[in-house]
């Protein structure tokens, strides 16, 4: 598991070398909190193989990313979603064509306090939750206590995967959206944080930021299926329910650092750094 230390040192180094480097201007990276670590992390290794080349990472949110991307102020957005056709539209609008480039792959992960009796849910008992339709662990044979549910802000990819994929059933005309009580959280350390300190709330992180101190939960997509644990191994074999794509957007072709930089994540060395981050390699 990774260590808040090193990622803090790793942003740190980010900068340091975005604000030196003879005036050259740094590669910027922006977007998905889910990726800002892993960012980060493939930033580290490539500036200590190309010295030159200076890259600097934040995050703010896909939605963020792709918007910084459309309008010229990053060079690659970080996203864990699709690019929506409205956002194409206005790319289109101000003549940028984006392009997508997997990266990495993630399962979105469940977590509760390791207090929390309950260890497997269904996706429709998950909608339910979040719908607000069950609101006492009792529902599901866990405490007889209020369920505080967690969730990304908006602006986050990882919300709108979960409200498209768990929340709506993957159903593209459900009316459903999250209740009013659900809490919007600014990033997935926020959720992590609130899990680990109450033993009533429940949230959604990428499969990178589960530690020892939360409760992974088995997710099935409905009641006859088998209730898979999210990890590399089910990821990769398409076993756990929630998975999905991490993804880079560029305006067109990348070229120069860019390319360089993309060409060094879809490498073995790259996908390595994937793996060591506790997300699931696209090889």
């Amino acid at each position: 598991m990774k260590k808040i230390a090193f990622l803090f040192a790793v942003s740190l180094l980010a900068f340091a070398l975005a604000g030196c480097g003879g005036g050259k201007k740094a590669l910027q990276i922006k977007g998905s909190d889910t990726m800002v670590n892993l960012g980060q992390a493939w930033a580290e290794d490539f500036m200590k193989l190309n010295p030159a080349i200076s890259i600097a990472v934040t995050g703010g949110g896909s939605g963020t990313g792709i918007a910084a991307m459309i309008q010229g102020t990053t060079d690659i957005a970080e996203s864990s979603r699709n690019i929506e056709p409205k956002e194409i539209a206005m790319a289109k609008k101000r003549g940028i064509s984006p392009q997508e480039i997997h990266v990495a792959n993630d399962g979105i992960t469940i977590v509760v306090n390791p207090a929390n009796p309950v260890g497997k849910l269904t996706i429709q008992q998950l909608s339910d939750i979040y719908t607000g339709k069950i609101k006492n662990w009792k529902e599901m044979g866990g405490t007889d206590s209020k369920i505080v549910a967690l969730s990304r802000e908006r602006n986050s990819g990882t919300h709108v995967f979960f409200l498209e994929h768990v929340v709506k059933l993957a159903q593209k005309k459900n009316p459903n959206e999250f209740a009013p009580p659900v809490l919007m959280m600014p990033s997935s350390q926020a959720i992590i944080e609130e899990v680990k300190a109450n033993t009533s709330a429940i949230g959604y992180v990428g499969l990178g930021y589960l530690t020892a101190q939360e409760k992974a939960l088995a997710v099935a997509k409905n009641s006859g299926s088998a209730y898979v644990v999210p990890s590399v191994k089910t990821v990769t074999s398409g076993q756990y329910p929630i998975s999905r794509s991490l993804l880079f957007y560029t305006n067109g072709e990348p070229s120069g650092e860019a390319r360089a930089f993309i060409d060094y994540i879809l490498s073995d060395a790259g996908q390595k750094v994937v793996l060591k981050m506790d997300f699931v390699p696209i090889k």
